[in-house]
C-alpha cells in the first residue's frame, strides 16, 4: 500500500508460511510515496504477470486491492482467488488521496474483473483507523461476497499487532 513495502506488517511472515508450504510467492515492492501511480506500479508488476494463471492466488493490502483489481481487468486468463484486506475502490477524503488518486478514481469494469477470478475474498476490520468499513462494504458488493469482518484488527498492520495473521493463511491454504 502507500507508505509500504514488503518487509512490513504480516507479508513477510505470510510469505514465508506459504514457502513453507510448496508456494511460489513474489512480493513486489513498487514506488511509495514518490513515484506512486498506477501506470508506475504497472510497469514494476509487468515481470510478475507471466506468473499469473489458473492456479494463482493474489493478495493485496489496503491500496494493494485496488491495484489488482486493475491488473485482474486487464488479465487474458483467469486465476484462482484474490485476498483483499483493508481494500477500498474510492477515495478516502483523506490527505493520502493525492497519491491513490490514478488508482481509485476511475471505472471498475466488475463483469471482467469476476470472469478473471471467481473467488474473493474481503477482509476488514471494525476499528480500521484508515479505511471506513462502508469501504470495506462497497468493495465487497461490487464483488458480490461478504465482508470477513475482524474485531479490533484496526488496518491489519504492525501497529495493530499484526505481524501475523494467521486466519488469512488458513482461508489461503483451503484455496491451495
Amino acid at each position: 500500500g502507500a507508505y509500504g513495502n514488503p518487509g512490513e506488517n504480516w507479508i513477510h511472515w505470510l510469505k514465508s508460511k506459504l514457502e513453507t508450504l510448496d508456494c511460489k510467492v513474489f512480493v513486489p515492492e513498487f514506488p511509495t510515496p514518490e513515484n506512486q501511480t498506477l501506470d508506475n506500479w504497472i510497469n514494476v508488476f509487468e515481470k510478475y504477470k507471466q506468473y499469473l494463471d489458473k492456479d494463482s492466488i493474489v493478495v493485496g493490502h489496503s491500496l494493494g486491492p485496488a491495484f489488482l483489481l486493475t491488473v485482474l481487468e486487464n488479465l487474458g486468463n483467469p486465476i484462482k482467488a484474490a485476498f483483499f484486506v483493508s481494500g477500498f475502490t474510492s477515495l478516502l477524503n483523506h490527505p493520502i488521496d493525492e497519491i491513490n488518486k490514478s488508482f481509485v478514481d476511475k471505472h471498475f469494469d466488475w463483469r471482467k474483473i469476476k470472469q478473471n477470478c471467481p473467488k474473493f475474498y474481503v477482509f476488514n476490520s471494525d476499528n480500521d483507523p484508515y479505511i471506513p468499513l462502508e469501504k470495506a462494504e462497497e468493495l465487497a458488493k461490487n464483488l458480490g461476497v461478504e465482508i470477513i469482518l475482524v474485531s479490533g484488527a484496526g488496518h491489519f498492520n504492525q501497529d495493530a499487532g499484526y505481524t501475523e495473521f494467521e486466519l488469512l493463511l488458513e482461508r489461503i491454504r483451503d484455496e491451495l
